[in-house]
């Protein structure tokens, strides 16, 4: 009876503990959680990483590469992929070579406004990975899309032919770069680069190829200058390009090789058909 007593505190101690914890845990359970998201914090500074690494660079940028590689993108707010292209830059720095790094940047970071770190990226890969064609081609593609720059995606873009094997594929992408370059706003930038391409091309029928797209650059930048004699003489812009005639200006129109001819773009400028015209 004795050490019945005595254990009858014990109980009671334990049936309370029971019941605070049952009610704990209910009250848990309707509580509102708060998400932690660990994915992408902090950049830890370039020496640290290294120290981290026993001193081995490239081991660091394996760590970093691994870190983005495995991050959950669903998790993260749009803030942190600045750090993420900031751990990725680090990594290009590290190891400019990392083939994962760069594949992984193109693929995540422009479309979340890191364009620019991804460019950063894909130009160290390329000084470095003179064999491979895709960091070249990717930071043409970046251009062309994101930074609305023909003239520069194009210049890239014939820097990864070079880096193919395959003298068709390289003739696919330079037709690829000379296309591109027809959209420069800068007609005499866009005449250069085509022209480069006319000396670097072993093809004959190629070559003649980039010929005719010089010429008829060089029959857009006449036609623009004749527009701007026109605004300068009339105090408005042409109406049409055979007004360019009419007004005495040019002697008649240029005959594009490729006979699409000439037209205005959406924002009234003069351009390059891309097609034949509408009969």
């Amino acid at each position: 009876m004795t050490s019945l007593r005595k254990q009858w505190p014990v109980a009671i101690m334990a049936v309370l503990l029971a019941l605070t914890f049952a009610a704990i845990t209910q009250r848990l359970k309707s509580a509102p959680r708060q998400m932690v998201v660990v994915e992408m914090q902090v950049a830890l500074p370039l020496f640290v990483q290294v120290f981290l690494a026993m001193g081995d660079r490239y081991l660091a940028a394996n760590i970093a590469a691994i870190r983005a590689l495995v991050v959950s993108t669903e998790k993260m707010k749009p803030e942190d992929y600045a750090i993420l292209g900031k751990v990725q830059k680090d990594v290009s720095w590290l190891n400019p070579a990392h083939e994962d790094n760069y594949y992984i940047a193109f693929a995540i970071l422009p479309q979340y406004g890191e364009v620019d770190a991804t460019q950063t990226i894909l130009a160290r890969a390329s000084r470095v990975r003179f064999f491979d064609y895709q960091p070249a081609f990717f930071y043409g593609f970046n251009q062309w899309y994101y930074k609305h720059d023909p003239a520069g995606a194009a210049a890239w873009m014939r820097e990864a032919a070079l880096k193919l094997p395959d003298p068709d594929q390289q003739l696919t992408m330079q037709n690829m770069a000379a296309r591109w370059a027809d959209k420069a706003q800068d007609t005499e930038l866009a005449i250069r680069i085509v022209e480069a391409m006319v000396k670097e091309a072993r093809r004959k029928d190629f070559r003649v190829y980039l010929e005719q797209r010089v010429a008829r650059l060089r029959q857009l930048q006449q036609l623009k200058m004749a527009a701007e004699s026109y605004h300068e003489r009339f105090g408005a812009p042409v109406p049409n390009l055979q007004e360019l005639v009419n007004s005495g200006i040019l002697p008649a129109l240029p005959q594009d090789p490729f006979g699409f001819g000439f037209g205005f773009d959406r924002q009234g400028n003069i351009a390059l058909r891309t097609s034949p015209p509408p009969s």
